[in-house]
């Protein structure tokens, strides 16, 4: 069992200088306390008070250049106010963590240092830090409690033992490890301005990191093949799936993963899950509805997990002349940018296959379809295809739509009944939301058409 970091109390603050813990985050129903003693020897003088831990190993940490480039946050952080002592009283002030891009299976470590810049000393620290569900402590720590919170977030709470008077500081260990379906993560640490334990904003004395983990998600498309009479409706299901090895949420941006349907041509869509929205130039444009030549689609609470699919069913009317017609299927994003984190290509677009059989033929018989699609593109035209089956084209993204979409792991299905849809894009920290309160946001479903930034304007936008 591991135990508390190194502690340093500098500027003459001998004082006591009890008992430090490392605290690693998320989701709990259980709760778990360390219990063994730490081995550590206290030495003090006038000046400063050093805690050890008995020959614990300093672990590389990883590169933080790399991650700084590779996390650059389209969406800005939003803090809480910044923390300032009341007259007479504590504050402190916690140093930032720097970035790093680890790989599967390597363990983080760096410390923190947390300094009173008030006028009054603060007996005792509660240190928390919280972890999103790639990431986890690698071992209990003596005086720390450790905890499961909702959306998988894992959450460790020590209590350091310490007295840090006016000026002084104390440094506290910060360690986790990345897993094997690690890849957007994020990390909360800190305490209180006076030492208490953090609420749910970001200030001065506790604070946010993101991170990518060198890994990669395989998103998958899977589309169907099924037979229709000219003139009948036929309903073809569309599915997103994560092959991994890593989860996915996006921690830094509102440009979630996605699966794009472009309806096939000769057939007009008439009912459609309330989770896809009108795709238009360069993303969603509306409110679920039906009549439209493509459609994107995503999950509300904007995560897919290992092994995770997410079906969305469309109604469609066959064109009393439609012969056999072929739609397209992709995985990507909300605003069809292909994500960094998928490294193969290859199985992101499939078919919808709808063939109109002779009066001699046997009847309907759906299959899925899988595989690249050949027969059209699922890339953002303007009009979204070359359908003809009466689909209203629809323009540039103006606004947008979150969804309702399946969020649970496991098969989903999308709901086929017309409507406004719900969620939000950016509920998934990429403005700084807290990790449990962006859990929370995405799990309520905003409902109602959402404003959305009008990202990446195309060549053509920009010569009209």
């Amino acid at each position: 069992m591991g135990s508390v970091v190194g502690l340093l109390v500098e500027q003459g603050a001998c004082g006591r200088a009890r008992q430090q813990h490392n605290p690693w985050r998320l989701p709990g129903v259980q709760e778990m306390t360390g219990g063994q003693r730490s081995g550590r020897r206290a030495f003090c003088s006038d000046e400063e008070t050093y805690v050890r831990q008995h020959n614990r190993p300093r672990l590389r940490p990883a590169a933080a250049v790399v991650a700084a480039a590779a996390i650059a946050a389209a969406v800005p952080a939003v803090a809480a106010p910044v923390a300032h002592a009341e007259e007479g009283g504590p504050a402190l002030v916690i140093s930032t963590l720097p970035r790093t891009t680890p790989e599967p299976g390597e363990v983080y470590e760096e410390s923190v240092t947390l300094t009173n810049k008030g006028t009054q000393a603060v007996d005792g620290v509660t240190f928390r830090t919280r972890l999103t569900r790639g990431l986890d402590f690698p071992e209990p720590v003596e005086g720390c409690t450790y905890a499961t919170l909702d959306d998988q977030i894992r959450q460790a709470l020590c209590e350091l033992d310490v007295v840090i008077e006016p000026g002084a500081s104390v440094t506290a260990p910060v360690r986790f490890k990345a897993l094997p379906k690690a890849l957007m993560e994020a990390v909360e640490y800190g305490t209180g301005p006076t030492g208490e334990a953090p609420g749910e904003g970001f200030d001065d004395s506790y604070r946010r990191m993101t991170l990518t983990a060198d890994n990669s998600a395989d998103l998958v498309a899977v589309g169907e093949d099924t037979e229709a009479l000219p003139g009948s409706r036929q309903s073809f299901t569309a599915t997103l799936r994560n092959d991994g090895p890593g989860w996915v949420q996006n921690q830094e941006s509102d440009d979630l993963p996605a699966l794009l349907v472009q309806i096939p041509p000769g057939t007009t869509a008439v009912e459609v899950p309330k989770s896809c929205a009108p795709f238009g130039i360069d993303g969603p444009s509306g409110p679920s509805a039906p009549g439209k030549p493509k459609y994107v689609c995503w999950p509300s609470d904007a995560t897919v997990e290992v092994g995770q699919s997410l079906s969305y069913t469309f109604l469609v009317k066959i064109d009393a002349d439609a012969q056999d017609t072929e739609g397209v299927v992709k995985a990507t994003s909300v605003y069809d940018i292909e994500p960094e984190y998928d490294r193969d290509l290859a199985n992101n677009t499939a078919r919808i296959r709808i063939d109109m059989p002779s009066d001699s033929e046997d009847g309907p018989s759906p299959s899925p379809s899988g595989g690249t699609a050949t027969g059209g593109s699922g890339g953002g035209s303007a009009d979204g295809g070359t359908g003809t089956g009466g689909n209203d084209p629809q323009g540039q993204a103006a606004g947008g739509s979150g969804t309702t979409g399946s969020g649970s792991s496991g098969a989903s299905t999308g709901d086929s009944t017309n409507g406004s849809t719900g969620g939000n894009l950016a509920t998934t920290g990429s403005d700084g939301t807290p990790l449990l309160a962006g859990a929370a946001a995405a799990a309520a479903g905003l409902g109602g058409l959402l404003v959305l930034a009008v990202r990446r304007r195309r060549a053509a936008s920009a010569s009209s």
